[in-house]
């Protein structure tokens, strides 16, 4: 059985050696974060080359991701590194200290911070670990009281309950990754603490002017990971190619009781409106220490496949663990698994639906009869990859077959649900290329003879967004 889940696994020191990151393709990994967080250009530009290099090499497509940094929202840094706060004692946030700081005060990298809050408000420290509560803010400073602590080290991340820092989704270095992302043609371009559809649109405008030249731009995912995100998420959907259930900093602002709900609806939305969905953060977390996770981490990633995600993501697991290839390897086992027990309500999702495009239209109807005629694959022949795209929104058994003539649109369906991407020669003539389709996937022992499959295509050939022929086919 394969695995109709992928996987993204995020590069850092422990998967920098080229040997080991082969290993960790070859584990099953489908796209490859690089966190903009860490790390120069050049680095990244290294990094995505050895990831083309590698990827040929295994024969597989596998698409990149750059994730931005965004706004820093961090403490400054301490002296000897850390401090250690008591609960009831006294805190300052000081945006005008440069010098480093120590148990009583401590300098900000993010300035704004006097402005986003009053008296009474709570910011959450190092994941919410740490617990500040506003007393009084004179000037540049934010006077606090502990009321939990706890060691706190440089660089520290600062979240306000229930959210309203005013931070842009976009910094000048975000800017300029964005053109160091689309040097190396990144197939997704992941966007920090977007607030609102503007920021997207922002960053998809910028991306796709630094790209002009290359004739690329690459497909835009919104990390949801501020409080105020949620009540703009369809809108946030309809300007994004997809999203990123990012529950570390959304955890911080809702509170980690509303993650669990909320994780279900972003995933249900993002299917409905048929963008892809990734779910992050601390998936495997215990086997960036141990050779094996605990059950609870394998309810999590289960869940989150039976919720329907097109993906799970490994970050500190992958990038800083002692075991990356072996998380790869679990996550890959934990998510057959947990598709094993996927239930088909196919006939229910189209209960009442209405389709607007032919193209989308085709797609329904290929993935309606290969389910109760029982295939044994559909096969989309696409320029885009939307054809596959939408197929891939509905739990289905019947695997499908992105089958494109363009190596961009073929790393970029490595993302999508159940769909294996395909590189196939371009045929000017239908049955050419109908025929040449079906020998490819028997050539693969994907097909055999007496086996039924459906295919889509688009006629005259080699035009996006042009599928509108269905045709049910048996394997001579």
């Amino acid at each position: 059985m394969t695995r109709a889940t992928k996987i993204v696994a995020t590069l850092g020191p422990a998967t920098s050696d080229p040997e080991v990151l082969e290993r960790l393709l070859r584990a099953g990994v489908d796209v490859v974060r690089l966190n903009f967080s860490h790390g120069s250009a050049q680095d990244h530009i290294a990094r995505a080359t050895l990831v083309r290099e590698l990827a040929a090499r295994v024969g597989k497509p596998v698409a990149l991701m750059a994730d931005l940094q965004g706004p820093k929202i961090r403490v400054g840094k301490f002296v000897g590194g850390k401090v250690m706060l008591e609960p009831g004692q006294p805190f300052v946030l000081d945006a005008q200290r440069t010098e480093p700081g120590d148990a009583g005060a401590v300098g900000l990298d993010y300035k704004e911070l006097p402005r986003d809050v009053r008296p009474g408000d709570t910011l959450l420290l190092n994941d919410g670990l740490i617990v500040l509560v506003v007393s009084a803010v004179r000037g540049e400073q934010v006077h606090t009281t502990v009321k939990i602590g706890g060691e706190l080290s440089n660089n520290k991340g600062i979240n306000k309950a229930g959210g309203g820092l005013t931070a842009p989704a976009l910094t000048a270095k975000d800017m300029e990754d964005i053109k160091t992302a689309v040097s190396f043609q990144c197939e997704y371009l992941a966007v920090s603490f977007p607030k609102s559809a503007t920021d997207m649109e922002m960053a998809r405008q910028l991306a796709n002017v630094a790209g002009e030249s290359l004739r690329h731009k690459p497909a835009m995912i919104a990390k949801i990971e501020r409080s105020e995100a949620i009540p703009q998420l369809e809108a946030i959907l309809r300007a994004s190619d997809g999203i990123m259930v990012a529950r570390g900093d959304l955890a911080v602002e809702v509170g980690n009781a509303a993650v669990p709900a909320l994780q279900k609806r972003m995933i249900r939305l993002a299917r409905e409106m048929d963008k892809v969905v990734i779910t992050a953060t601390q998936m495997m977390e215990s086997m960036i220490q141990a050779p094996v996770p605990t059950r609870a981490e394998v309810s999590d990633v289960a869940n989150a496949v039976l919720d329907g995600t097109d993906a799970v993501m490994l970050s500190a697991e992958t990038a800083a663990g002692r075991y990356p290839v072996e998380t790869v390897e679990q996550m890959h086992l934990i998510a057959l698994e947990a598709e094993r027990a996927e239930e088909v309500q196919l006939d229910g999702d189209f209960v009442n639906k209405q389709f607007g495009r032919i193209d989308q239209s085709i797609a329904m109807g290929a993935l309606f009869t290969a389910h109760h005629l029982g295939c044994k694959a559909i096969i989309a022949l696409t320029e885009s990859g939307s054809t596959a795209l939408w197929m891939s929104r509905h739990n289905i058994k019947v695997p499908i077959y992105g089958l494109t003539t363009k190596a961009q649109s073929e790393r970029r369906m490595a993302l999508y649900r159940n769909v294996r991407p395909i590189l196939m020669p371009y045929y000017t003539d239908r049955d050419q290329a109908l025929q040449a389709a079906e020998k490819l996937l028997c050539d693969r022992g994907v097909l055999m003879p007496g086996d039924t499959y459906a295919i889509t295509c688009g006629e005259p050939m080699g035009y996006p967004g042009g599928t509108n022929m269905l045709k049910v086919c048996r394997v001579g």
